[in-house]
Formats: C-alpha cells, structure tokens, sequence
C-alpha cells in the first residue's frame, strides 16, 4: 500500500498535540458543540482508555476560544462567538493510590497551580472546599466571564479502593467535600464537564449537585467516545486496507477481524456499533490483531470485587438487566454488574422494550480473551507467563487438529501448575478453572447447562465439534461418563448439527491435575 497515512495518536490525549502534529482525528465536534449547548453540569461515564480524556482536552481548549485548533472540522461552521473562558482542568488521573492525606496534598496542589494564574483564596479559607470556590470566584472576576471547570476521571482515587471497607468512606468524603461548591458558585460558571469510569450517586460524591446531566446512555451521544462502525468504513477505510495487507486479509475479512476483536459496544440502545478505539487505533498502528486493551492496565480491583462478591468466571457473561440494575450508583451495588458494565467488561447487546430489559454480555473477543488472561494466576501458580500461554497455545493446536486425547495430555501436565491451597478440594474450583482455559482457547464454553434429566458440568463448541464434559473429584473417569450416558445428556443437543463427543474427566486433589479420562 503507497498511500501515506496519518499518524496514529497513541498515548496522546491532548486535543491540541493531535491537531498540531497531524495526527487522524475522528471529529466529535459537532457533539462537542450541541452538548455545550443543550447543558450546563454534565456527567459521562465510559470505560477506560475510550477517549475521555481527549474529550476533556477537546473542551479545554474550545472554551480556550482557540479556534485555529478547530479548522475543518463541523465546530467550525457551528461556533460563531469562540468567547474565552477561563478554564479549570484537573486531571484526577494523578491521585490514585493514595491515603486519605496524600490525596488532599495532590488536590491541594492543583488548586495552587491555577490559584497562581487567578489568585489565592481569602485569608482563613485553608480548606479544599474554600479554596475552590474562591479560585472560580477569582477566576471569574479577573476575566470578567464565567469559568468552565473539567474534571477528568473524577473517580480515580476512589477506584482501586472501592472493594475497601474502611479506606473507601474516608476517600470519598475527601472528594464530596472538594467537589462541593460547584452548584453554589453556579453564577460564576459557564459550563462543568465531569468524566469517570464508576457512577457513584450525587448524594455521596456532588453533594448538592442535582442538576448534573447524565448523558452516559443517552442515544444522542452514543459515539461521543470511541469508534463508530460508520467512522471505521469511512474515514479509517484505508487504515483498514494497511491491516489487511499486513495479514494477508481482504478489506472484508480485516474489517471482520477487527470487528471480532474490538467492535461490540453500546452504551444505550439503539446504538451504533462502536469500537474500543485503543484497541482499534493501536492495531493500525502495528498493523496486527492483539489483545492491547488489556496490556494497558490490569484491572486489579476488578479481581478483589469478584472475590468480594463471590463471582465465579464463568458468572461474567450474558444476563438480564434493568438500567437501575447496572447503572447503579457503584457504592449502592448489590451484584458486580454495574462494575462490570461501567469498566467496559459487559455491555448492552439487545433491549426488551415490552419488559424494559436489556441482555448484556462480553463485548468481544479482545475483552474474553484478556479477562481469561487476568483471571488465570488465581488458578495457576506460574500466572500469565510464557510457560502458562505456551500451555494453552499447545492445548489449541492439539484441539484444532482434532487431537482431543492429546490436549487433555496437555491439561494435565498444565494443571501440575495448580497451587496447594483449601479450596482445590472441591469440584467447582476445577470446573471455574478449565472454563477460564477453554475460554482462552478462544472456544464458546458453558457450565452447568441444564437438561431434562441433570445439569452437564460443561459444554464445549470447537472446530465443528460440541464437546459433553462431566468432572469427577476423586472418583473415576468412567464413573463421569457413567453418569452422561445414565442421563442421556446428548439428548438436550441432538439438533444443534454438530457431532457430539463425550468426555468423561477425574480430578485427583492430591496430585491437583487429571488424573484420568474417558473420550467417546
């Protein structure tokens, strides 16, 4: 391919840096534009490292009036006026991982560094609270016009610590008290924009601030963040063609790839089909399919959550739901759905208009697989490493060239990773745990999926094949297929076209691996 192409803007997330350096810009602006408008006090939650920040910088520096910035894209012939504002951004990305003292040090200084440019607060007015109204106040009399404030991942401090007990009430009354004055200096601003991942209620976080907009689901700014499928085979049409040059691929069968892997998300329904973008820009940027999202960041508090409320792999998939359901203020949960939904884990796939109830599931391949890789050190003592992918990675190619005998040689030389701890002695710690593998084989896989006479422990489609599995601890392989033929269980499966093979396995916990199975 000898058309040059724009740079993609990894890591960037400052509006200006993009448009200075050339970079491809999928042009928002016109969201941009009717939001500012339509709202005052706004709120919009979207998973990481979906453009939020960009979006915040995309206001920054709109409301900075610089209007060169903008040249060619639809604000231009929207905006007339470009007034400057003065603007107050704070990035709350800076005060993760911290006490309840070191966060108020953080915030402390990113009051000064503006309190520099507009002045300090009234003698005696030492606290965060006081300090920030005074600054809008400032800000507001030394320009003559009314103060924008951006808060950028509002919820950082509070989200690698929301499974605390103790250190999350403390956390959160630091930030209730800083973001108090916002409705009470409401003269005084222009318009405030505030971006996270996690949804906590007004009352514990905004305090007073009830007339904040949420418009996280609402339809009109759906593809406000990320990529729209529209956007894809437009704009990045030739992004696309570098993709599928590089892997040998059609336009058509790149643009299913990366569909596959990256594509899936809705926030609202209906909604267009919208991409994690980095994912989706990083791939063009090494021109191959990967699992980039992930790499980014281990979602730890995602882990201490599932262990908190006793979530099982397998749990994390299709379910139904009420809006109140998972879009619940995160420290009113009563399930880790609403987490799981606003991190970017689950998502909305249809809507039941008649009962108000929308299926969620897995956005796609990249999040499975990703999710797998993550949850794989709880069951394996070598973790995520070469030696436990290897593994895997022999446990596919066995697999794909019908070698089901083989692979589960594989597994069971795999398992002798397992640790020695309480709770692999008992059936649902091995079956969480081959579900957690066979999903990394990239495999649809189900467990205890009922039929007429009983529950199989586990199905599984692969390669043109549906795979029947009961498990045994401490018992016989011939005792599990004993129990599928007793039960009839290919029965519940006799119309879905695809041969069926019956796989009888035995667990052996002092050994903690296979100790034998029966394939018919």
């Amino acid at each position: 391919m000898d058309k040059q192409l724009k740079k993609c803007p990894l890591g960037i997330q400052t509006f200006s840096e993009v448009r200075e350096g050339d970079y491809i810009y999928i042009d928002k602006t016109d969201m941009v534009y009717r939001m500012t408008q339509s709202f005052k006090y706004v709120f919009l939650s979207r998973p990481r490292r979906f453009g939020k920040s960009l979006l915040a910088s995309t206001l920054h520096s709109y409301f900075s009036g610089k209007k060169e910035l903008f040249k060619g894209l639809a604000i231009e012939k929207l905006e007339i006026e470009w007034t400057e504002h003065p603007v107050l951004h704070f990035d709350m990305s800076t005060a993760k991982h911290m006490d309840k003292e070191t966060l108020e040090q953080e915030l402390s200084g990113k009051l000064s560094d503006y309190e520099k440019i507009y002045g300090k607060s009234d003698p005696g007015k030492t606290k965060l609270n006081q300090r920030l109204e005074c600054l809008i106040v400032h800000a507001y009399e030394k320009t003559g016009r009314q103060a924008v404030v951006l808060i950028d991942e509002y919820d950082a401090p509070l989200l690698d610590v929301v499974h605390e007990d103790e250190l999350l009430p403390q956390l959160r009354q630091v930030m209730r008290n800083f973001y108090s004055p916002l409705k009470a200096c409401d003269p005084y601003l222009r318009f405030v924009f505030l971006t996270g991942i996690t949804k906590f209620s007004q009352m514990s976080i905004f305090s007073e601030l009830n007339n904040l907009t949420n418009i996280s689901m609402d339809s009109e700014y759906a593809g406000i963040c990320g990529i729209t499928e529209e956007e894809l085979t437009g704009q990045l049409s030739d992004y696309v063609d570098s993709i599928a040059e590089s892997q040998g691929k059609t336009h058509e069968e790149a643009l299913r790839l990366l569909k596959h892997n990256y594509d899936g998300y809705h926030f609202c329904w209906p909604s267009p089909d919208i991409f994690n973008p980095f994912s989706l820009l990083t791939a063009f940027a090494m021109r191959k399919i990967g699992s980039y999202w992930f790499a980014s960041g281990t979602p730890t508090y995602l882990i201490e959550m599932m262990r908190k409320f006793g979530v099982a792999p397998s749990q994390i998939g299709p379910t139904e739901a009420m809006a109140s359901d998972f879009d619940a203020p995160t420290e009113r949960m009563a399930s880790l759905i609403p987490l799981l939904y606003q991190s970017g884990y689950l998502t909305i796939k249809d809507y039941i208009s008649e009962e108000d109830i929308y299926i969620l599931d897995i956005p796609n391949k990249e999040i499975r697989i990703g999710l797998m890789e993550t949850l794989l050190p709880n069951y394996v003592q070598s973790g995520v490493g070469e030696t436990s992918l290897a593994g895997i990675a022999k446990m596919y190619r066995a697999l794909r060239h019908d070698d089901l005998d083989g692979m589960l040689r594989q597994l069971q030389q795999f398992l002798l990773t397992v640790p020695y701890c309480d709770n692999t002695n008992y059936e649902g710690h091995y079956q969480q745990m081959l579900y957690v593998i066979f999903s990394l084989l990239g495999r649809y896989v189900d467990v205890e999926v009922r039929t007429v006479t009983g529950r199989v422990d586990m199905v599984m489609q692969a390669f043109g094949k549906l795979y029947l599995f009961e498990l045994k601890l401490n018992r016989s392989a011939a005792a599990a297929m004993q129990q599928i033929n007793l039960n009839d269980y290919p029965a519940r499966f006799s119309q879905c076209g695809l041969p069926i093979v019956k796989v009888g396995i035995n667990f052996d916990t002092a050994t903690r691996t296979v100790s034998d199975w029966v394939i018919e």
